[in-house]
């Protein structure tokens, strides 16, 4: 009587385990590439909720922008242009909570949106409701009504004068003065979100009103 061969089964629990093995190969390999693409947007973009009412009527609460991280990098701020920052009266949360940009990690502040009136050298003068820059009268058709304060700011070297467009009830360099350009985390694009308000944010839009 013959005797069957036996099963290889060695050979078989090799091939199991082996399959097993390109399994986590392929697993640690989706992982690793979708943690490096998480970080590289986080590293040239944000993704903002708008909180409050600061920038009424450009803005409302609960909308969502894009904001690239990227627009400043060699300066290029203009006048009009919709940025966001860490406000200059907190400190910088740590590098890896802003990779992240996890909601809720930012325990100690919220980032501020404002718009940019002055930049570096240029003097910014309120007053009767109406906002001058180095003597000329901007034209800002943004704005839900006239600022009911008054003042005068000469912008120092690296900083930035910034308002809300909310003008009467916000928080922004009218009170607590000048931003430092360091502080500028970057440029609002567009409002994505809900798609019913979705628009894109133009710049430079403080325009000098003609004489």
């Amino acid at each position: 009587m013959e005797t069957q061969p036996a099963a290889s089964e060695p050979a078989a629990q090799t091939q199991e385990k082996m399959s097993w093995r390109q399994f986590f190969l392929d697993l640690a390999e989706t992982v690793l590439l979708a943690v490096i693409l998480f970080v590289g947007i986080n590293l040239v973009s944000a993704r903002v909720r708008v909180e409050g009412y600061s920038m009424r009527p450009t803005l409302d609460d609960g909308q969502y922008m894009l904001v690239s991280r990227l627009a400043y990098l060699r300066g290029g701020y203009q006048r009009g242009d919709v940025i966001i920052f860490r406000p200059p009266m907190h400190p910088e949360e740590s590098l890896w909570r802003r990779l992240l940009g996890f909601p809720g990690l930012h325990d100690h502040y919220e980032d501020y949106v404002k718009r940019i009136i002055g930049l570096p050298g240029d003097t910014v003068k309120i007053e009767n409701g109406q906002v001058f820059v180095n003597g000329q009268k901007l034209d800002e058709p943004y704005i839900s009504e006239p600022p009911r304060y008054f003042g005068e700011w000469t912008v120092p070297d690296g900083y930035l004068f910034v308002l809300g467009d909310n003008r009467n009830d916000s928080s922004d360099s009218h009170q607590w003065n000048f931003l430092p350009q360091e502080n500028v985390i970057g440029k609002a694009l567009l409002v994505y979100w809900p798609l019913t308000d979705i628009m894109v944010l133009k710049s430079n839009q403080a325009a000098h009103a003609a004489p």
